[in-house]
């Protein structure tokens, strides 16, 4: 079995979750693969991107059952990976997955807002991997909508972790995309976006997901 962490938007492959996950995965001789979406560069990111960039990572980790653990946006680049590569894709750990970004974070912005990165070309975020501000483009937002999570079937057993109080994505579209899919597993969580508080609760669960208890 291979295993992917793949991290959320301004966040990176060394994030808490995903030092957490590789060293309760090395207990059991399993090891986390854990692609740098910010490569090349923040700036340039689009969804397509990341999707091109973990069938890249499934090409070099060679055959065999691969389980995805998808955090936030990469929670939503893990559903498509699994749409568009059902063969390699056994399973999928969804935490706090944007699964409708035209309800999330970035239309927040507001209109005026939306115009005004469009018009310029990028807008700045606080990148919580680097610890500083950084630039994003457009494109970002605009390859973002070719993607409807939401109306997208799921035919792999999938485990979803979200926070009741999560203040980035929304509890009751991950609750009503869940509810709409028989292989989808909910666990509602008294927590933020983030889970920190909730890790050893989601390993536990994982553990009998993955067959690893």
């Amino acid at each position: 079995m291979v295993v992917f962490y793949l991290h959320g938007f301004a966040s990176s492959a060394r994030s808490s979750k995903a030092a957490f996950f590789a060293a309760k995965l090395r207990e059991h001789a399993v090891a986390l693969r854990t692609p740098d979406f910010n490569e090349p560069d923040f700036r340039s990111l689009t969804v397509t991107r990341m999707i091109d960039q973990v069938g890249r990572a499934l090409d070099e980790a060679g055959p065999g059952p691969v389980v995805l653990i998808g955090s936030s946006l990469g929670g939503l680049v893990a559903v498509q990976a699994a749409v568009r590569w059902p063969a390699r894709v056994t399973r999928l750990v969804l935490l706090a997955p944007a699964v409708d970004l035209r309800a999330e974070r970035m239309t927040e912005l507001g209109d005026r807002r939306l115009a005004e990165w469009q018009s310029s070309g990028e807008t700045v975020v606080f990148h919580y991997g680097y610890g500083r501000l950084m630039p994003v483009g457009y494109a970002l937002y605009e390859d973002a909508q070719r993607y409807d999570t939401m109306s997208t079937p799921v035919e792999h057993p999938t485990l979803v972790f979200q926070g009741r109080h999560d203040a980035s994505v929304s509890p009751q579209v991950v609750e009503q995309w869940a509810s709409a899919r028989p292989m989808v597993e909910l666990h509602l969580l008294d927590d933020d976006h983030q889970l920190l508080g909730s890790l050893d609760r989601i390993w536990s669960a994982m553990q009998v997901f993955l067959t690893l208890s």
